[in-house]
């Protein structure tokens, strides 16, 4: 046999040797081309998925703080009203207080019905001039008390209302920082996803297989860790997938 044809048949064995192995190998380059092509399309839905529910969050944020500024600032309006009925109280309380001061003049002098006809006007003028706040404490005043303002909560009651809108206008601005965190964590998931995108892109640079195959194993991975982190963030307040489609 001539050393040609040893050659020859050295090369045909060490070709069907290539041709087997890459049979066997299961990341061909066909394969590893379709799950490229497959990755590819998850990743850019799941980042469409991922800035859709970061941009809902974010509405809900703008949402709330503009929700939280206008019952703060309602808050603020009552508090100033619930001051100012506060000080008008003190003041019919002052002149009250000089009926009572006559009152017991006359009574100490025996005058019985000048006291009556000063109980009188005193009640007259507290239902004239007095807020129910306190016209209530004023019946509720025991004899150890000098003034119906030591009325147990009377002073309180001005700013009842007040201190509802402001704890709700604290609550909601909670809501929207709640909000802001989620919608920051939905971005921070988009961005991974740009990432894994950007390494499932460069795969087809690499000419050998085994290093598209790493390069295509790390971007997989780190799909699967952005997606499992993802769905750990709750989903905006009141969301329903099928309100978008008129289905609810």
């Amino acid at each position: 046999m001539s050393e040609e044809t040893k050659k020859v048949e050295e090369a045909e064995e060490t070709e069907e040797k290539t041709e087997e192995g890459k049979k066997k190998s299961f990341l061909s380059q066909n394969a590893v081309e379709i799950l490229v092509a497959i990755f590819l399309g998850i990743t850019a839905l799941l980042t469409a998925w991922a800035s859709w529910i970061g941009s809902l969050h974010g509405g809900n944020q703008s949402t709330n703080y503009t929700k939280s500024n206008n019952l703060a600032a309602e808050g603020n309006s009552e508090y100033n009203a619930g001051m100012q009925l506060y000080l008008s109280d003190v003041l019919a309380w002052n002149t009250m207080n000089e009926y009572l001061f006559d009152k017991e003049i006359a009574l100490a002098n025996g005058q019985k019905e000048a006291a009556e006809i000063i109980e009188e006007k005193l009640q007259t003028y507290l239902d004239q001039n007095g807020s129910e706040i306190l016209v209530d404490a004023y019946k509720q005043m025991t004899d150890d008390m000098d003034s119906p303002f030591e009325v147990k909560g009377m002073r309180d009651k001005y700013f009842e209302h007040a201190n509802e809108l402001l704890e709700e206008s604290q609550k909601v601005l909670e809501e929207g920082k709640t909000d802001n965190a989620r919608g920051d964590a939905y971005n921070l998931v988009s961005v991974i996803y740009s990432v894994v995108l950007f390494m499932l892109g460069i795969v087809g640079i690499f000419k050998r297989i085994p290093n598209r195959a790493v390069v295509l194993f790390i971007a997989v991975g780190v799909l699967i860790v952005a997606t499992i982190y993802m769905f750990t963030i709750p989903m905006p307040t009141g969301f329903s997938l099928g309100s978008f489609f008129g289905t609810k």
